[in-house]
C-alpha cells in the first residue's frame, strides 16, 4: 500500500473515530445527523481547505485547459470508474446494469480511443454509478448517523467504513506506478472540483445554511442512488428497508 492511501485511510479511521467518541454526548435535532456540532466542525475545515487549495486549483484547471480536453480527461477517469461500478452491479445481482456497464467500457475502451471519447453514451448505452456503500444498501445496510469526513466531504457511517473498500477496487489502485497513481488521484479530485464551480458558489450564496442544504441533499441522493431513483414514498431513515432485488 503506498504511503498515499495509508494517509487517505488514516484520515478516514481518524473521522469515524472522532465521530463514535462524540456519539454519546452531542445531540441534534435531525435524528439522521446526531454528531451534527462535529460534522460543521468538520466542514468549515473542509471549507477552508478547498478556499486555499482545491477552488484555486480547479480554477486554474479551467483556466488553463481548453473544455474538449477536460471532458477527454472526465471521460476517461470515467471509464475506469465504471470497471468498480461494473463489480458492485455484479454483487448487487443486477445482471442488466452489470452487463450494460460491460458494453459501455468495451466501447468507450475500443471505440473511443480508451476512454477519452464517451461513445457509448452516444449509443445510449445508460452510464451507471455503484459504490460498496450502495452495495451494502442494497442487501439492507441501514446509513447509520450522517457523518462530515475530513477532505472528503458528506457521508453516512455505512459510507464511510465502505469507503476504503471503493479506494482498494478502484482501477487506479492496481496499476505499478506510485506517480502514476497519486497523479490520476489528484487529477480526479481538481476535475470533479472543477465541475462544482458554479454549484459551490451558488450554494453559498442562496442558502442561508450551507450545511444543512449539503447535508439533505447527499442523504436524498444516496437514498435515491440505492434505488436506483425509485426510493419507496415510506422511506424511513432509521429503518429503512431492504431494496427490492
Amino acid at each position: 500500500m503506498s504511503p498515499l492511501r495509508k494517509r487517505f485511510l488514516m484520515v478516514l479511521a481518524t473521522g469515524v473515530l472522532w465521530a463514535l467518541q462524540g456519539c454519546a454526548t452531542v445531540k441534534s435535532a435531525d435524528a439522521r445527523d446526531p454528531w451534527e456540532p462535529m460534522n460543521r466542525s468538520v466542514y468549515h475545515f473542509n471549507d477552508a481547505v478547498d478556499t486555499i487549495a482545491l477552488k484555486p486549483a480547479a480554477e486554474l484547471y479551467v483556466r488553463v485547459l481548453p473544455e474538449l480536453v477536460r471532458t477527454g480527461v472526465s471521460n476517461f477517469l470515467g471509464n475506469l470508474g465504471d470497471v468498480w461500478s461494473m463489480a458492485n452491479s455484479a454483487m448487487q445481482l443486477k445482471a442488466s446494469h452489470t452487463a450494460e456497464t460491460f458494453m459501455r467500457i468495451n466501447v468507450n475502451t475500443f471505440m473511443g480511443l480508451g476512454g477519452v471519447l464517451d461513445v457509448a453514451t452516444e449509443l445510449g448505452i445508460e452510464k451507471r454509478r455503484e459504490d460498496f456503500g450502495q452495495t451494502l444498501g442494497h442487501w439492507g445496510v441501514q446509513p447509520g448517523p450522517y457523518v462530515m469526513l475530513p477532505f472528503f466531504g458528506p457521508s453516512t457511517l455505512r459510507d464511510a467504513l465502505a469507503f476504503p473498500v471503493d479506494m482498494q477496487g478502484s482501477v487506479t489502485q492496481r496499476l505499478n506506478d506510485q506517480a502514476t497513481r497519486n497523479g490520476l488521484l489528484v487529477t480526479r479530485l481538481v476535475d470533479v472540483r472543477s465541475g462544482l464551480l458554479r454549484t459551490v458558489d451558488a450554494i453559498k450564496a442562496a442558502s442561508l445554511d450551507p450545511y444543512s442544504f449539503v447535508r439533505d441533499a447527499y442523504l436524498q441522493k444516496r437514498q435515491n442512488d440505492i434505488y436506483d431513483g425509485n426510493p419507496p414514498s415510506s422511506f424511513d431513515y432509521i429503518e429503512s428497508p431492504t431494496p427490492t432485488r
